[in-house]
């Protein structure tokens, strides 16, 4: 006789409810999020360049590193990447260290519009919310986006002194353990390409 599954537990169904509210919740954000970035000439994949390029460090303004953050195909970010410069939002300079590669830079124009980033408009909302909810809400999405980038193999983007491969120079100056270089201290804040974690 086929044996009958057991009904899943109290604790089970409410579980699922749980991350089923989590997933609404998430998809409705991220629909509203992307509405508010038709905005200003610029459309959410432009807007979300921009962001990178103001976050990331020396090792990450390229091309493919936008890419990879982007989870985009390298056509699609040249697209994005030209119709920025055609505004005069970025411009590419070529490394020192190596002449083959490019360094994205944000224009003094860039930097102005990222001054009216529609998604200030969520930054405003979460502060306002009650402070003990704030932590919890960034560590619970925080591990939620750490479980999805492992699950689906995508590079993590996380700060530079955070990074396992960091080690501290001085306090002016860390060092890159993958390059050996010396990371002054505005770069080591920002997002990395190279990043891992630690554990």
């Amino acid at each position: 006789m086929p044996v009958t599954p057991l009904p899943p537990s109290p604790a089970d169904s409410e579980k699922t409810a749980l991350a089923q509210r989590v997933t609404w919740l998430l998809d409705r954000l991220s629909r509203l999020t992307r509405e508010l970035q038709f905005v200003d000439g610029l459309n959410p994949a432009q807007w979300e360049a921009l962001r990178f390029l103001a976050r990331a460090n020396q090792y990450s303004r390229s091309p493919t590193a936008l890419a990879e953050y982007l989870g985009a195909t390298k056509g699609t970010v040249s697209q994005t990447l030209i119709a920025l410069e055609n505004k005069g939002l970025i411009t590419r300079c070529k490394k020192t260290c190596d002449r083959r590669q490019v360094d994205l830079c944000l224009t003094d124009a860039g930097q102005a519009m990222l001054a009216k980033d529609p998604m200030l408009t969520l930054q405003r909302a979460a502060a306002s919310m009650a402070d003990d909810l704030g932590p919890h809400l960034v560590k619970g999405l925080a591990r939620l986006l750490h479980d999805l980038q492992n699950r689906h193999h995508v590079l993590e983007f996380g700060v530079c002194q955070e990074c396992s491969l960091f080690c501290i120079g001085s306090a002016q100056a860390g060092e890159c353990g993958a390059t050996g270089e010396a990371i002054p201290s505005p770069e080591s804040e920002k997002i990395c390409v190279n990043y891992k974690a630690a554990g």
